[in-house]
């Protein structure tokens, strides 16, 4: 009887990430607290410290030695106040959260640790890591791009639902993902920090690979400021032919300009009472009508 309500509990424990924060924003730092206040004391067990592994999908993490020494000192001190987060793995457990507790109770000599077994799945454990990620870790444009889409897919939900619950704007989300339509060695000049965030999104409204290649190389060899790429790629025949770009005068609504440009990701002109929003093609229309909720009936 006493077995039968133990696996009750440990079923009922184990919910995946889009039940546990239902329509709530996903942040990673509630994970834990959201697991912890829903689980009963007596479902807290000791685990053995040499049984503990580290979640296979998270990238191994740099810990601060004198920061875990302060804590060691706590822990022997006070003993582990809040318990770890495990799953149960094929040899031992994986660690969901609590990873520096686990090694500062090493550090201050400890054989077992509280901890909370949950019954995650590879997918949840892999959409754990990923809001780690993208909510802690400096990560460069393409890992990010990386991250959302495939947050996106195993959560199932809209980029407009994905933004909402990452507490991200909408034209972020799709700028992003523009970024991975651009060819693998734009991407890696990108991870290499030869092209920022903003020259690739330019680049990514482009249909011609070899254009957005031939313009990458350029950027790289010649320096071209995000704002004469915009000039360049603004008129198909001046792609082509154009090389300089004539300065013009700031426009007295340049930060609205500005404004506008980062949240449709194009080039924006305020000038004689209108507003006039480039683009590159019908797709990038169709990607700028998107990030503005209509569509091309204007509806």
């Amino acid at each position: 009887m006493l077995e039968m309500e133990t696996d009750n509990k440990r079923k009922a424990l184990g919910r995946g990430l889009e039940e546990l924060f239902n329509n709530e924003p996903l942040v990673y730092d509630k994970v834990e607290e959201k697991i912890l206040q829903e689980t009963p004391k007596d479902a807290i067990e000791n685990i053995r410290l040499g049984e503990l592994h580290a979640n296979p999908y998270q990238p191994r993490k740099v810990f601060d030695e004198e920061a875990l020494n302060e804590l060691a000192d706590s822990i022997r001190e006070h003993g582990v106040i809040q318990p770890i987060i495990v799953k149960k793995g094929i040899k031992g457990y994986e660690i969901i959260a609590g990873e520096r507790r686990v090694k500062a109770s090493q550090i201050a000599g400890l054989e077992e640790i509280p901890a909370i077994i949950r019954d995650f799945n590879d997918q949840e454990m892999m959409e754990i890591a990923l809001l780690e990620n993208l909510q802690r870790e400096n990560l460069n444009a393409v890992e990010e791009a990386n991250a959302y889409k495939k947050l996106q897919e195993n959560l199932n939900i809209t980029q407009e639902e994905l933004a909402k619950r990452l507490g991200k704007s909408r034209s972020h989300i799709t700028n992003m993902l523009g970024i991975l339509t651009l060819p693998t060695s734009i991407q890696d000049m990108i991870e290499a920090k030869e092209l920022t965030m903003a020259h690739a999104r330019v680049l990514s409204k482009l249909e011609d690979k070899e254009q957005q290649e031939s313009l990458a190389n350029r950027i790289v060899k010649e320096g071209i400021s995000v704002h004469e790429l915009e000039n360049l790629t603004s008129s198909p025949k001046e792609f082509v032919r154009k090389h300089k770009v004539t300065k013009k005068a700031p426009s007295e609504y340049k930060y609205l300009e500005e404004g506008l440009s980062e949240k449709l990701g194009t080039k924006v002109k305020v000038k004689s009472n209108k507003i006039e929003i480039s683009f590159v093609n019908v797709n990038d229309l169709n990607r700028i009508l998107e990030i503005m909720d209509l569509n091309e009936s204007g509806n």
